[in-house]
């Protein structure tokens, strides 16, 4: 042994493994290294760094410049300081927002309802399916959606099956009363509105389904024996109570169907009015006076939405609202193939913060707040040990402009748009390359052309990315 320690200059190392597995001696033994050879560097401390950013966490209570660390997919450290030779890889964020992933709980995937061949003649309905891709919301820092009542429980499966298990942002739903689900031609039945059957799938896919949906019920024909006002209302909260779920409300008010009579008698603490900004609701009374049954549904617990939408959001209502102090408990989006190409977490985000919301409160009613809504604490943060769920944002000041669903204009002079996002610690929109090095430094892998078979991908670094 003492010979072959001294000819170890001449060895290289993987021969003196193998030599030390062969005789049964641990590496430890060819400790006595020349200082020619550099020694092996320890595996980092943490996987990502995000240095230099103004970290947002309502639910921790941080409003402030600090680091986020992220080690195997979740939030390892949120601290000042953290030295930058702890990690793998790290990104400066400075001059941008750090919160955790927004949570859009108004978003439509999956077919629902709608058959397969709604566009052909013989289709039982023709409506065009509402949902988009769910990882869209990825580009607006959204790590969480959830489903507003696309499916019911006779179409859920298909939407799990055919969105939520492959999904890179994370997919939740709300389940429609409606057990065909939106846009399949059975709205109105009350054949379909089966309370048993509703509760039953929701407790068969409890970490999947955060509540009940009610919508687009009898909006405008007379009533009749089988169509009574409240019957999609009055069948949601009875599913929802037998589930234990709050339920979420899309409501057109009609003079025996009142909007004071839904969120001061009906809605129980918990349940989630959506659209809150749209035309159909008497927000603002006359006199331009907020309506005080907002202040008093909120006492009772009811939770407002915006749930915006291709027509659910009036700055005339929203504008007033906000300068009397109402603001909705949660930003969302309602993204479905009617709005896609207008509308995101951020460009509704940036409309309140248009207004006068300060970021910091628009950031927990996009946050901590959602999380809250829908039952899931474990979402929204940046406590350590939580999965890494993570935005960044820039806070944009210069002329920008806003529509609204009746085609108003509000001019404002602020913007938030997402650079980055992060989901369980993968890299999932970084459009701009704050991750990504410089090509002309790039490392010599990405240099390279491939060959065929399993030759390694011309790529600048390993992180994980979608």
């Amino acid at each position: 042994m003492k010979l072959l320690m001294n000819s170890c200059n001449q060895i290289p190392s993987t021969i003196l493994a193998l030599i030390a597995i062969a005789i049964g001696s641990p590496l430890l033994t060819f400790s006595q290294t020349p200082s020619s050879q550099q020694p092996i560097a320890p595996a980092p401390m943490y996987d990502l760094l995000l240095k230099g950013g103004h970290v947002i966490d309502p639910a921790n209570h941080i409003d402030e410049v600090r680091d986020v660390a992220i080690s195997l997919g979740k939030i390892a450290a949120v601290e000042k300081n953290i030295p930058a030779n702890l990690a793998g890889k790290v990104v400066d964020v400075s001059k941008l927002y750090v919160t955790p992933g927004l949570i859009d709980i108004h978003y439509h995937v999956g077919h629902g309802g709608a058959p397969l061949n709604w566009f052909t003649p013989e289709a039982r309905a023709h409506a065009l399916p509402l949902g988009i891709p769910a990882d869209l919301a990825l580009q607006a820092g959204v790590t969480t959606i959830v489903d507003a009542g696309t499916s019911g429980a006779e179409t859920f499966l298909q939407e799990k099956e055919e969105v939520i298990d492959r999904a890179r942002v994370r997919v939740l739903a709300f389940l429609n009363i409606v057990a065909d689900g939106m846009n399949g031609g059975l709205e109105q039945s009350l054949d379909e509105m089966d309370v048993k059957l509703c509760a039953a799938t929701i407790k068969k896919y409890p970490d999947l389904i955060v509540g009940v949906k009610t919508a687009h019920y009898w909006t405008n024909l007379p009533w009749d024996a089988e169509h009574v006002p409240w019957a999609a209302v009055d069948r949601a909260i009875e599913c929802g109570t037998a589930a234990n779920v709050p339920i979420m409300v899309d409501f057109w008010p009609r003079e025996d169907r009142t909007y004071e009579d839904l969120i001061l008698k009906k809605m129980r603490p918990g349940d989630i009015h959506t659209h809150v900004f749209a035309q159909q609701f008497p927000i603002i009374l006359p006199d331009g006076k907020l309506n005080p049954a907002l202040a008093e549904a909120r006492t009772r617990g009811v939770i407002f939405d915006v749930g915006h939408g291709s027509g659910s959001f009036w700055f005339r209502n929203a504008v007033p609202a906000q300068k009397q102090g109402f603001v909705p408990d949660s930003m969302s989006t309602d993204l479905h193939t009617g709005n896609y190409t207008v509308v995101s977490m951020t460009d509704v985000m940036s409309k309140f913060l248009g207004m006068g919301v300060p970021l910091d409160d628009i950031i927990r009613r996009s946050t901590v707040n959602p999380a809250s809504e829908i039952h899931r604490p474990e979402l929204g943060t940046l406590s350590v040990g939580k999965d890494a769920d993570i935005a960044v944002l820039e806070l944009m000041k210069g002329r920008f402009a806003y529509i609204d669903c009746g085609v108003a204009r509000m001019d404002a002079n602020v913007k938030l748009t997402a650079r980055m996002t992060i989901r369980a610690g993968r890299i999932s929109y970084d459009p701009s390359g704050l991750s990504m090095v410089e090509w002309e430094k790039a490392r010599p892998q990405y240099f390279s052309t491939p060959g065929l078979g399993s030759s390694l991908p011309a790529r600048a670094d390993d992180y994980p990315r979608d």
